[in-house]
């Protein structure tokens, strides 16, 4: 399937059905049908071919959403651009990618205004909203265009490139197929509860994760609910006046939902399956959240394999008597049913049960590759396997856990510690918010444990109590030798937290 296809398999079960609605404005699945064939015609006259690549610059709008569907109807790729990159950062990625068009929203007009000069490659801009003199405006870009039926058979089955994080370096980009597509949207709807047409509340940014869940609710004709600014007061209202079914939020946002005060007073019964993932989420905060919002729904993936390498649906968070499953709350987990997870060593070899070692994944959800980046590709496909560079193991029920980043891994006077397990145990204190675990060089241990704590609202935090309250969990080998508390933790674009920056602003 193309990304156009989920577009079309909505509107065939119903063409005057609700599509994407934002601020009360709803489009309906056929003018999202109508919009994308003007699109892919104005691209086609505006010197697209088949093959070309097309760039979204645009916080989450419908007409820039819709736009993904007009590039698809031209046979061309689309390249999701974050709008919170640098701007340095999204001039790497238009000339990498090799952009041809970009769209964009006039709010990001100073970052394009900034780098254009610098985009030989990039033929045309476009602005939803305004018009510039290098820019043309969208609604006369598609004045006069014919709104009927059209079409581009594309070249091969890349349907879009999406930049990697770029915390360890430059952006790469990840190619990802129709097939690509195809196999998490059939993992999603194999794995979570569907009752009737969903209604998907698009709070995360649509470049990413809120993005790419909107195939598989397309696919069953729902509709998706657009918010354009992160505002937990408006995402419980239109929880509640759209009646919506499905969400995702990042677990740094879920720490925020579950203080709200409005939480409590919010009927949340319409919700079959809210998600979280993009990081690792506090096991004490999921208890809080399960007792507080109900149908939590763990997803693990990455760029490369998006989203749907390991699922946990609502159900699956809960024992056969019905209270929770603590410790299954630490893991990822099944592999999901189109995917093989295995563990390796450093040498290539399948590992036991309970044995750690990396992860690494067969599966057509597996990315195509790197984009003009062969030996990237051919770096993270060693033995025949995807390599996600998380170090994880499966128990004996086949649950998967993953316990670091191989490279956020501390060896410590000889043992090796896992940073997961220590940012766990400090999560668990009812005064932490959020947590960072860093490895610092050490003469007497090789690397001190040192960790970076935030404080939740209106609460302080007694470090030795706290030092003393870890040890008491996982012992001292474990425990932090250093506790900072920082008012925020620096994070990435999609909320993670990065802890190349704590380290260098440690080191100094």
């Amino acid at each position: 399937m193309r990304l156009i296809d989920y577009l079309d398999k909505g509107a065939s079960l119903g063409v005057d059905a609700p599509c994407l609605v934002k601020n009360d404005v709803v489009y309906s699945y056929a003018d999202v049908q109508r919009l994308s064939y003007k699109i892919a015609r104005a691209l086609v006259q505006s010197g697209i071919k088949a093959g070309d690549k097309v760039a979204i610059l645009s916080a989450n709008d419908p007409v820039a959403f819709s736009c993904v569907f007009g590039i698809s109807r031209a046979g061309a790729v689309w390249c999701p651009i974050n709008p919170r990159n640098e701007a340095a950062e999204n001039r790497f990625i238009l000339d990498r990618f090799d952009c041809n068009v970009l769209i964009f929203h006039s709010h990001y007009a100073p970052m394009v205004e900034k780098i254009r000069e610098a985009l030989p490659k990039v033929h045309t801009m476009i602005c939803l909203d305004d018009t510039f003199l290098y820019a043309q405006n969208f609604d006369v870009w598609l004045d006069k265009v014919d709104d009927s039926f059209f079409q581009v058979e594309p070249v091969d089955d890349i349907a879009l490139i999406a930049g990697t994080g770029g915390t360890t370096g430059r952006p790469k980009g990840v190619m990802l197929s129709g097939q690509n597509i195809e196999t998490m949207t059939a993992i999603t709807l194999m794995s979570y509860p569907f009752e009737s047409r969903p209604t998907y509340l698009a709070f995360a940014p649509l470049t990413h994760a809120a993005g790419v869940l909107c195939f598989p609710i397309m696919a069953l004709g729902g509709q998706i609910v657009i918010m354009s600014q992160a505002n937990l007061d408006e995402f419980l209202d239109l929880i509640e006046r759209h009646q919506v079914s499905h969400t995702f939020l990042p677990p740094t946002l879920i720490y925020m939902l579950l203080d709200h005060p409005k939480l409590a007073l919010t009927n949340l019964t319409s919700l079959q399956c809210f998600w979280y993932g993009a990081a690792p989420i506090s096991t004490a905060r999921l208890n809080d959240a399960l007792i507080k919002i109900g149908p939590m729904a763990q997803l693990f993936g990455q760029t490369e394999a998006p989203m749907m390498i390991s699922t946990m649906s609502p159900k699956d968070h809960y024992l056969a008597d019905g209270s929770i499953a603590f410790q299954r709350l630490y893991s990822a987990g099944h592999p999901s049913p189109l995917v093989q997870v295995a563990i390796l060593s450093p040498e290539g070899k399948p590992l036991a049960q309970n044995q750690r070692g990396e992860i690494v994944v067969r599966s057509s959800l597996v990315m195509a590759g790197y984009y003009k980046d062969p030996q990237a590709t051919e770096d993270v496909s060693q033995h025949g396997w995807h390599h996600t560079g998380d170090i994880g193991y499966l128990d004996a029920d086949n649950y998967l856990y993953i316990v670091d980043r191989a490279k956020d891994m501390i060896i410590t006077g000889g043992f090796n510690v896992y940073s997961i397990e220590v940012e766990q145990a400090l999560q668990a204190h009812t005064n932490v918010q959020d947590c960072a675990v860093i490895g610092l060089p050490d003469e007497k241990w090789g690397e001190r444990i040192v960790a970076v704590v935030q404080a939740r609202a209106n609460m302080s935090i007694d470090t030795d109590e706290l030092m003393a309250f870890v040890k008491a969990k996982i012992g001292s080998v474990k425990t932090p030798k250093h506790i900072e508390v920082w008012e925020d933790l620096p994070r990435s674009k999609v909320g993670k937290v990065l802890k190349a920056e704590i380290k260098s602003k440690i080191l100094g």
